[in-house]
């Protein structure tokens, strides 16, 4: 069964089917580097003029705000900053949380995976686990946008996923919506324009 999923790219949500990318690339081979992902800080500004004044409702109700946007952003970010991210050149950066022993992914292969989708601020934009069931989609063909091929076939210094691998992908937004978007409706997306996107995935195996 075919699931709808915002990683399906251009249509309008939640049933989004084309690659913004072409279904391959070529990339001048060379060594990864790894590097650390720092999760974003958030400050929250106080305003008074008097330190020993009490804070009256609005002040209190701003650095709540702030505190809690940091919170989500921080958040976000965990999962990533939890294994050592190795950056390529193509901006992707990945990590393995758990490495397979099942069949490795190959290009053409219909597989299913679980996967958790978030911005760099933490908010979530989609999740397989609570739908309660996998995306099954045809890896490396260009059902999917181009960091998700990438980060499950492998190329650009990146290892081919086994079924059972869990990994962590930071895909560019050259690698995954553009300046497009996705999810826009009047004047607001899901997933705004040039946004970088954090996943978790699950290769589960053959669908």
């Amino acid at each position: 069964m075919a699931a709808s999923s915002h990683l399906l790219a251009t249509a309008p949500l939640p049933a989004l089917r084309t690659s913004l990318l072409p279904a391959s690339r070529s990339i001048a081979p060379t060594t990864p580097r790894r590097v650390a992902l720092r999760a974003p800080i958030v400050a929250a500004a106080q305003a008074s003029s008097d330190q020993h004044a009490a804070p009256d409702r609005r002040s209190l109700l701003l650095a709540g705000l702030a505190l809690a946007c940091g919170a989500a952003g921080a958040a976000g970010e965990a999962r990533a900053a939890s294994c050592e991210l190795t950056a390529t050149p193509s901006g992707l950066l990945f990590c393995d949380s758990a490495v397979g022993d099942g069949v490795v992914a190959e290009s053409g292969m219909l597989i299913k995976a679980h996967y958790n989708g978030t911005l760099l601020d933490g908010t979530v934009f989609d999740n397989s686990y609570r739908r309660g069931r996998p995306l099954v989609f045809r890896v490396g063909a260009g059902e999917v946008i181009r960091g998700w091929d990438l980060g499950i076939v492998g190329g650009d210094g990146i290892p081919a996923m086994r079924a059972g691998g869990k990994r962590t992908l930071r895909i560019p937004a050259s690698l995954a919506y553009g300046a497009r978007g996705a999810g826009c409706r009047g004047g607001s997306c899901i997933i705004p324009p040039n946004s970088d996107l954090l996943f978790d995935v699950e290769f589960l195996g053959k669908a």
